[in-house]
């Protein structure tokens, strides 16, 4: 487990932008926190480590949002208005996670067994100060154990 702490949006972003140049095809990104805690502001952070040049904004209504401007796509979910994990089906989340890009997952939480079993859990909190976030990222595999040792070395 690695925490990182973040005293404002630009370096919560930056946090997301050192993610995201390490990322790499078929990786899993899982989100939790609460509402307003960062998770869009992290994933527009990965999306820019990626060199995606959209804008990336929630997918809260559509569920999932594609990128594929950057080195590698970019599968970017919103399940927070999903009801059950067979609505995981209609939108083909088992074709893109561990795909041909990256894939990370707001609200991950919600469905944890339909998760890939290794992927990386980062759950974002608020800290002291109203800008500050605790960033608690937790490693299932391998891979996401050697990931973890690098953004460490990074951050």
């Amino acid at each position: 487990m690695l925490t990182i702490k973040t005293h404002d949006p630009a370096a919560t972003r930056a946090f997301g932008r050192t993610l995201g140049r390490l990322l790499g095809k078929g990786d899993v990104v899982c989100l939790t926190g609460d509402l307003g805690a960062g998770k869009t502001l992290l994933v527009q952070g990965i999306a820019a480590g990626l060199g995606v040049s959209d804008d990336v904004t929630s997918p809260t209504f559509t569920i999932l949002q594609v990128y594929e401007t950057g080195r590698l796509p970019l599968y970017h979910f919103d399940l927070y208005r999903l009801d059950s994990p067979e609505e995981l089906d209609n939108i083909g989340f088992a074709e893109y996670t561990g795909g041909d890009g990256a894939a990370v997952i707001e609200w991950a939480d919600k469905f944890p067994a339909a998760m890939p079993e290794e992927h990386l859990l980062i759950e974002l909190n608020r800290g002291d100060g109203e800008s500050d976030r605790r960033i608690q990222l937790t490693p299932a595999g391998g891979r996401y154990r050697l990931l973890c040792e690098e953004l460490s070395d990074k951050c």
